[in-house]
């Protein structure tokens, strides 16, 4: 299955939604990528709503009518997405989504567990297990049955993103201020992975774990994180960074542009703009 997607800082709590960007533009402030396994097209999670860039189209459009501050994202299956966040303006309901659930493209949202309690900025996937970092209460939560319940556990440090195994769920890949440290069993113990640059991570399905630093510069294991290989630069720190496979790979920059690689991240170029 191919899925994507990662995360943004910024944009949280105390921010109401569409105050720094208009519900009518493109996407801009983004906070997640994920690619429909359904079509291959890419889905951008913004500040003012849900974008979709189709395979052969140069700029993005907006799905539904909707405005939510789409903050956490993530694909887990042929339409089918998860989300969190806050409301649009003009939508009614509490100013946490907690977990949501899509399974038409994104074009409608079913709320799923802790609406009105948590506003995930971290949110991963894998088979049937959903971890997210809940920015609300500081609380790191994981879920075997997709969402519906939950169990709190001790966050790996100052926590800068995570990474699910797509082959097997159970398993994680965390970085912090430190660098990276693996946990096998669903977050419940951790252990030093190893030194890396600050930055933020990518599991492909077929295998490889791919990092990003803060200067843009990619590398790609095919060991789980035990070592690495340089690949090439997005040219500056991504917001968000995600790999769609093995050779496709997708990185938004602070202005809203997307790049993209077409071989497992050698080269980059710019896939569309704001």
């Amino acid at each position: 299955l191919a899925v994507v997607l990662l995360v943004q800082t910024g944009g949280g709590k105390g921010e109401s939604p569409g105050d720094s960007a208009s519900a009518g533009e493109g996407p801009v402030h983004i906070h997640g990528l994920g690619v429909n396994p359904r079509d291959g097209a890419l889905f951008i999670a913004t500040h003012t709503g849900l974008f979709r860039l189709g395979k052969d189209q140069a700029r993005a459009e907006r799905v539904g009518q909707g405005s939510q501050d789409t903050m956490g994202f993530t694909v887990v299956g042929p339409d089918r997405f998860l989300g969190s966040g806050h409301p649009g303006e003009l939508a009614s309901g509490p100013p946490l989504l907690g977990l949501i659930d899509s399974r038409d493209g994104g074009r409608s949202w079913t709320p799923v567990s802790l609406s009105g309690e948590a506003d995930f900025h971290l949110l991963r996937a894998s088979g049937a297990r959903v971890y997210g970092a809940d920015s609300s209460s500081g609380r790191f939560l994981a879920s075997s049955d997709e969402g519906r319940s939950w169990s709190e556990r001790e966050p790996p440090g100052d926590m800068v993103d995570l990474a699910a195994d797509p082959r097997d769920g159970r398993r994680l890949v965390a970085s912090n201020q430190s660098g990276l440290l693996a946990s096998e069993d669903e977050g419940r113990t951790w252990r030093p992975l190893g030194r890396a640059p600050v930055g933020l991570l990518s599991w492909a399905a077929e295998g490889s774990l791919f990092h990003v630093d803060a200067d843009g510069r990619v590398q790609a294991s095919s060991d789980d994180g035990l070592s690495w290989q340089p690949r090439g630069s997005v040219g500056t720190q991504p917001a968000v960074f995600g790999a769609a496979d093995e050779r496709s790979l997708y990185a938004a920059l602070p202005d809203g542009t997307v790049m993209a690689s077409s071989d497992g991240a050698r080269t980059w170029t710019a896939r569309s703009r704001p």
